[in-house]
C-alpha cells in the first residue's frame, strides 16, 4: 500500500536524524512522544431509513471508535497515529457490501484499519508540511472533505505543504497518491490540490482553487447520459466570495458568491465540461441565524452533470442524501436554512426546493432538522431527521425520511 510506503519513508527519515543526535537530543525525541496527548472517541448511532420502494425499513446500530496517539514536537516534526474500529449491533441494512440489498442504504460496513498515520513538520517559519494518511477539509468541505457524518470517513494517502508568510493570505498544495472512502473502498489516484484564501477583512475572504484528480474511476457512471465512461478524470477551478460582515455590535451580514467549471482531465470523458454556481445571504444576530441560498451543479445539455467526487456531499443538497451523486440533467437547490443556540442546545433546520438544470424537472422537495445537546463536558447528544419527498415521476425519486440518534464521546 501506498500509505505503508510514505510510513516507512518518513519514519526512515526520522531514525536516520536521530541516530545522529546527541544523548540530550534523544532524550528531547522521547519525551516528545511522551508528552503527546491521547487520541480517544466513541460514536455510538442509531440510524433508521423508510424508502418508499423498499417494503422494509433500513435499521442500523454501530459504534465508531478513534484511539491515537498524537506527539509533541521534537526539532519541528510531529507524528498522529490513530485507529478506527466500526462495528454494529444492529445490522439490517444495506452497507454496500454485505449484499442486503432488501434493505436501504445505510453506508456504514465494518472496519478495522488506519484512519490516519501521518507526520508533521513545522520547522519553517509559517509553513506545515504534513505527509501521511490524512483527513482533509478545504472549501468548507463542498470539493474536498472527509465526509465525518458517516462512520468511516473518507481519508487520503499523500503530502500537503501549507504556508501563511504572506499577509492574511493562507496558501495550501497537495499531492494524493491514494482515496479510501466511506465504504471502505480504497481507489489509486493521481491528484492535485491547490487553494489559495485572502484574508479582505477578519469576517471576508476571498479564495481560488483547482482540484485536479487523474483517477480512471472517480465518478459514478449514473453521472452520465449514455455509454458508461471509460475515465472520469476531471479538474475543477473555481473561485468564491463569502464572509460575516459585521455591520452593527450585535448583526452581521452574511454572503457567499462563487463559481467553478469541472471539465475533463488527463484523459477523462469529454462529456465532462459543467459549471457550478452558488449565491446566496442572510443575517446573524447574536446565536442566531437566518440566511437563503440558490447552488446550481448545472448540466452539459442532460449527457452529463457537474460532481464533486472528493467532497463532503452530505453537508449539501439535504441530509437525506439523495443527489451524492448530481443526475445528468444537473439540478438546481434553492434553500433556505436557521440554527439557534438556546442555552446549550444548537437546532438547525433546513428546507430545499429541487428542480433539474436541464429539462423541466421536479426533483422533489426536503425538511431537515437537528438539535444537539452536551450533556457532559465531553459527551454530546444528537437527534436529526431528514424527510425528502419526491417530485416528477421522471426524476425516478422516491419518498425517503431518515432519522439518527447519535451520542459522541471525546476525551
Amino acid at each position: 500500500m501506498r500509505i505503508i510506503s510514505i510510513g516507512l519513508l518518513l519514519a526512515t527519515l526520522i531514525v536516520g536524524f536521530t541516530a545522529t543526535a546527541s544523548a540530550e537530543d534523544t532524550t528531547s525525541f522521547t519525551d516528545a512522544i511522551s508528552s503527546g496527548k491521547l487520541i480517544f472517541n466513541l460514536r455510538p448511532r442509531y440510524e433508521q431509513v423508510d424508502q418508499a420502494n423498499f417494503s422494509e425499513d433500513a435499521e442500523a446500530l454501530t459504534m465508531r471508535t478513534l484511539l491515537g496517539w498524537e506527539t509533541g514536537s521534537w526539532y519541528g516534526l510531529s507524528a498522529t497515529a490513530e485507529l478506527i474500529n466500526v462495528s454494529r449491533g444492529i445490522s439490517d441494512y444495506n452497507d454496500t457490501l454485505n449484499g442486503k440489498t432488501q434493505y436501504p442504504v445505510i453506508a456504514d460496513p465494518d472496519d478495522n484499519d488506519i484512519n490516519q498515520l501521518f507526520i508533521d513538520y513545522r520547522g519553517m517559519e509559517k509553513t506545515l508540511i504534513r505527509g501521511g494518511r490524512q483527513a482533509i477539509k478545504l472549501d468548507k468541505m463542498r470539493f474536498v472533505g472527509n465526509v465525518a457524518f458517516r462512520q468511516v470517513m473518507q481519508v487520503f494517502d499523500g503530502v500537503i505543504v501549507e504556508n501563511k508568510s504572506l499577509r492574511n493570505t493562507n496558501l495550501y498544495a497537495g499531492y494524493l497518491a491514494r482515496v479510501k472512502t466511506v465504504t471502505t473502498r480504497d481507489f489509486d489516484t493521481d491528484t492535485i490540490l491547490l487553494n489559495g484564501r485572502y484574508a479582505i477583512t477578519p469576517g471576508d475572504t476571498l479564495v481560488g482553487y483547482g482540484y485536479l484528480q487523474d483517477q480512471a474511476n472517480a465518478i459514478n457512471a449514473s453521472a452520465f447520459q449514455g455509454p458508461a465512461p471509460t475515465d472520469t478524470s476531471n479538474q475543477i477551478i473555481g473561485i468564491r466570495g463569502d464572509g460575516a460582515h459585521p455591520v452593527s455590535d450585535a448583526w452581521k451580514l452574511l454572503y457567499t458568491v462563487e463559481f467553478a467549471n469541472q471539465s475533463d482531465y488527463k484523459g477523462g470523458d469529454s462529456r465532462i465540461d459543467a459549471d457550478y454556481l452558488r449565491f446566496g445571504g442572510g443575517a446573524q444576530w447574536g446565536n442566531y441565524q437566518l440566511r437563503l441560498d440558490y447552488e446550481k451543479l448545472g448540466s452539459n445539455d442532460g449527457r452529463y452533470a457537474f460532481q464533486t467526487p472528493l467532497g463532503t456531499n452530505h453537508l449539501y443538497q439535504g441530509w437525506a442524501d439523495q443527489f451524492l451523486t448530481t443526475p445528468s440533467q444537473g439540478i438546481r437547490d434553492t434553500y433556505l436554512t436557521g440554527s439557534a443556540e438556546i442555552r446549550k442546545a444548537t437546532l438547525k433546520a433546513a428546507y430545499h426546493d429541487f428542480e433539474a438544470d436541464f429539462g423541466a424537472l421536479d426533483f422533489g422537495s426536503e425538511f431537515d432538522i437537528g438539535i444537539s445537546y452536551p450533556f457532559l463536558k465531553r459527551l454530546v447528544g444528537k437527534i436529526e431527521y431528514a424527510d425528502y419527498q419526491a417530485g416528477d415521476t421522471a426524476s425516478n425519486k422516491v419518498d425517503v425520511t431518515k432519522y439518527w440518534l447519535t451520542l459522541i464521546f471525546n476525551y
